[in-house]
């Protein structure tokens, strides 16, 4: 019988010290769900986009715009633009030149396209850069002064361009319009 008691209590000791182990091991915890990856940041100098800019917006700097140019005493068209290029605002000031129009638009779509002022790319062509010359119609920027990024609360909401004048003066005009928003 000792044979017997003896294979019990080994027994015993063994389910015991089973189930102690097992007591004693921590229940799994599933891994930490992994960090999601952080924004990429906008490009340097160029600030992300914002909402689109609304039409008492787009009026307001182009008579920021418009004022700006009657100090000059020079005829513009001023066009205002959202984010993705498109029109949203145009004026065109008495006895301005017919291709304004066009040239306002495209200095502020290039703008908006790629967030920086359009006088970057006649920066660049002046300098002998001309790849971007080679890019599709419908993203080409023109390489001319006039064109400024609006920004407002560090994020860009459209662009203004200005046509009329000479470079500087449409940049001036033009940094006028950008200016007045807030």
């Amino acid at each position: 019988m000792r044979i017997d008691v003896l294979m019990a209590l080994t027994l015993a000791a063994s389910l015991l010290g089973g189930a102690g182990a097992q007591a004693q091991q921590p229940s799994p915890v599933p891994p930490p769900a992994p960090a999601a990856p952080p924004a990429a940041p906008a490009p340097a100098g160029r600030p992300d986009y914002g909402p689109p800019i609304d039409n008492a917006q787009a009026k307001f700097a182009a008579a920021a715009a418009i004022a700006e140019a009657q100090k000059s005493n020079v005829r513009m068209v001023i066009a205002i633009v959202g984010p993705a290029g498109e029109l949203v605002y145009l004026e065109k000031m008495d006895g301005t030149q017919s291709a304004g129009v066009a040239l306002a638009q495209r200095k502020a779509r290039t703008s908006a396209l790629f967030r920086r002022p359009s006088k970057a790319f006649a920066d660049q062509f002046a300098a002998g850069n001309t790849a971007f010359m080679s890019f599709p119609d419908d993203a080409r920027p023109i390489a001319s002064e006039g064109g400024i990024p609006i920004i407002v609360n560090g994020k860009q909401i459209g662009a203004i361009g200005a046509s009329g004048g000479t470079g500087v003066q449409d940049g001036a005009v033009a940094t006028a319009g950008a200016s007045a928003v807030k």
